[in-house]
């Protein structure tokens, strides 16, 4: 298990002293929204420049953008270790993989909860990683959708039927409370902001996670 703190639910203000606190995840989720496929903005790739030389963490970059092919070269320049994107874009998802790919970066897709699993079914092989998007992209803060699940158990099946390698990562809504369900339906990395960045002792949240 991996647990992948997520900045977007950090104190910005202090970011430098929020990763010491978080020192002992191995994974830090830095979500990318460009106020056009999801109705947010956040943060560009200046920022995971700024704090790159500051942690040792594996950057995994989630691009919830239109147009990822635009823009994955700067953030894969600034610091970032593996790369998401959406499989709702209209952009040529194989194109995007092949490049990420050639940078020799670990590449991944992910689904709204919305979406089915068959979307990215034909790409799964390739794949280095799927994120299931366990809120509605955009806002931290929300409750954990539990129909989540069964996705998460259908990329478990598909992942043994096609002898893939790619890992299952979750985000949105994850607690200690629920967890234990997530894990038990074949997550691998668990996404988790608010409950680590927004609890009164972030370090000690982070090992609650780790010692449940």
């Amino acid at each position: 298990m991996i647990i992948a703190p997520s900045l977007l639910a950090a104190d910005f203000t202090a970011l430098s002293d929020e990763l010491k606190l978080i020192e002992d995840a191995r994974w830090l989720h830095l979500d990318v929204m460009d106020g056009h496929f999801v109705p947010n903005l956040s943060f560009g790739p200046m920022v995971i420049e700024a704090i790159r030389p500051l942690s040792s963490h594996v950057f995994d970059t989630h691009l919830m953008v239109s147009n990822p092919e635009r823009l994955i070269d700067a953030y894969i320049d600034a610091g970032s270790d593996r790369i998401t994107f959406h499989g709702e874009v209209e952009s040529d998802i194989q194109s995007v993989l092949d490049h990420v790919k050639s940078r020799n970066i670990p590449v991944g897709l992910s689904i709204k909860p919305g979406s089915d699993v068959a979307l990215i079914a034909p790409y799964l092989p390739q794949l280095d990683h799927v994120l299931v998007m366990s809120v509605e992209p955009g806002f931290g803060g929300q409750s954990f959708m539990h129909h989540s699940l069964e996705k998460i158990s259908a990329l478990k099946t598909l992942r043994e039927n096609l002898e893939a390698s790619f890992l299952i990562v979750v985000d949105g809504g994850i607690n200690l409370e629920n967890i234990d369900d997530v894990l038990a339906a074949g997550a691998d990395v668990c996404v988790v902001g608010s409950s680590i960045f927004k609890a009164a002792d972030p370090k000690a949240a982070l090992k609650a996670f780790y010692d449940r």
